[in-house]
């Protein structure tokens, strides 16, 4: 048995569809899947699973747009709410930030907000 890496050129089919499902898998559910012996499944068995699979997966997308746009009306009425004070924006972001030990990084405090990758960057 050799340990050495292969190209997905390289792979069969079927070493390929093990590679996909491993992946949809996680898109799907957020894990890798454990437990689950793939060694013996045919084509047509990952064929089937990549149905449900990719079912899964949009279905996870929706609920993660919907809970984006949850969490961007919640933050902009947290963002307005501290603005009442006669802070601008940009310091009331700050404050936020720094509450959540994001040290500036934008992309950590959308994670840690729950919005979109990306909300604060400015568009061109």
């Amino acid at each position: 048995m050799s340990n050495e890496f292969k190209s997905w050129e390289e792979m069969s089919a079927l070493e390929q569809a093990q590679c996909t499902y491993w992946d949809m898998y996680k898109d799907a559910y957020g894990v890798r899947p454990r437990g689950i012996d793939t060694s013996v499944w045919k084509l047509e068995d990952f064929d089937a699973e990549f149905q449900i699979l990719a079912k899964a997966i949009q279905r996870e997308e929706i609920e993660r747009k919907e809970r984006e746009a949850r969490c961007i009306v919640e933050f902009e009425d947290r963002v307005t709410n501290l603005m009442h004070t006669g802070t601008n924006r940009e310091r009331v972001i700050a404050w936020l930030m720094d509450a959540e030990g994001a040290n500036g990084d934008l992309e950590y405090f959308c994670f840690t907000q729950g919005l979109p990758y990306g909300y604060f960057r400015k568009s061109a």
